[in-house]
C-alpha cells in the first residue's frame, strides 16, 4: 500500500513539472519591447527617482475632497430619520450642521484653499 502511495506521490510530482514546463515554455513572450517590459506606471518613468516635487496644492485639494466626502455621508441619514425623532430636535440638529458645514465651506473659499491656479 504505501509503495502504491509513492508511486502516486511521484507521478503527480512529474505531472505537475512537466505542466509547469510546458506552460513555462509557451508563455515565453516573442517581442522584447520596453514599454511592454515596464510595469504601468500612469505615465511616469519607473526607473525615475522616487523623490520628485509632490504638488502641495494637489494634496490640500484632495484632503478638502476627503473632508467634504465624510460629510456627505454624515449628512445621508439626516432624511430618513424624520419620522424616528422630534421635528423639532431633526430641524435644530440638522440647521446646525448644515450652518458648520457652510461656514467650513466659506473660510476655505476665503483663505483661497479652493483655487488651484493661482
Amino acid at each position: 500500500m504505501i509503495i502504491i502511495l509513492s508511486l502516486v506521490a511521484a507521478l503527480t510530482f512529474v505531472i505537475c513539472m512537466v505542466v509547469m514546463l510546458i506552460s513555462s515554455i509557451l508563455a515565453k513572450k516573442t517581442s522584447m519591447d520596453r514599454e511592454k517590459n515596464s510595469p504601468f506606471e500612469c505615465g511616469f518613468d519607473p526607473k525615475g527617482s522616487a523623490r520628485l516635487p509632490f504638488s502641495l496644492r494637489f494634496f490640500l485639494i484632495a484632503v478638502i475632497f476627503l473632508i467634504f466626502d465624510v460629510e456627505i455621508t454624515l449628512l445621508l441619514p439626516i432624511a430618513p430619520i424624520i419620522s424616528l425623532c422630534n421635528i423639532y430636535s431633526w430641524i435644530f440638529t440638522s440647521v446646525f450642521f448644515l450652518i458648520i458645514l457652510l461656514l467650513g465651506l466659506y473660510h476655505e473659499w476665503n483663505q483661497g484653499a479652493l483655487e488651484w491656479t493661482e
